[in-house]
């Protein structure tokens, strides 16, 4: 089932942006979590740095790559800029080798505000980094739970618990996969 925006007023497509992201589990054991950034315009312009950039032509093409650790710690780190608008932005990929050691854990995000954010980063490429920490939760954590082969440890708080919708203590997925943790009222006894 899907459902689909409502149909949108008269428009003229502008820009767009791809992104694309891919978690790999390597020989060595370790993860690298990929991802790539596209800009491009439906329409020509002048730019000072490249000259004319063509429609289609990537304004932005950015990549990374994080290779982790079962731990999430960061282990390794490249950044390239292959297109920009200006000369001088592939000069800040250099500086997300600063990240290695760091862990994707809670607070990620100001972790790479407080590293990267302002003159010391690229905006581009720290977006995707801010995105890359959950694909690499989707890559790791069945891979790891498949390997452990073990059940969720009774009593433990699911570290899922409240982190979206669908995960609601009081919803009916909580209620189903964690009958403990669930905070929802109990209809057919009018508990809580």
């Amino acid at each position: 089932l899907t459902m689909p925006l409502p149909e949108p007023d008269a428009r003229q497509p502008l820009h767009n942006r791809q992104y694309d992201f891919r978690g790999y589990q390597r020989d060595d054991g370790l993860w690298d979590i990929e991802g790539r950034i596209v800009d491009t315009k439906t329409y020509a312009f002048a730019n000072e740095h490249r000259g004319q950039i063509e429609p289609g032509t990537p304004v932005h093409d950015m990549h990374v790559r994080l290779t982790l650790d079962d731990n999430f710690v960061i282990r390794d780190i490249h950044a390239v800029t292959d297109s920009s608008p200006f000369a001088i932005c592939p000069g800040a990929t250099p500086n997300y080798r600063k990240l290695i050691g760091a862990r994707i854990a809670p607070g990620w995000r100001d972790l790479l505000k407080r590293e990267l954010g302002g003159t010391e980063g690229c905006t581009h490429i720290t977006e995707m980094l801010m995105a890359i920490g959950t694909v690499a939760f989707q890559t790791i954590i069945p891979m790891l739970q498949k390997k452990s082969n073990k059940p969720a440890t009774p009593g433990k708080r699911p570290r899922l618990l409240n982190t979206c919708h669908a995960f609601s203590a009081d919803g009916p997925v909580v209620q189903r996969l964690w009958p403990e943790f669930w905070t929802g009222d109990d209809a057919s006894t009018g508990s809580r």
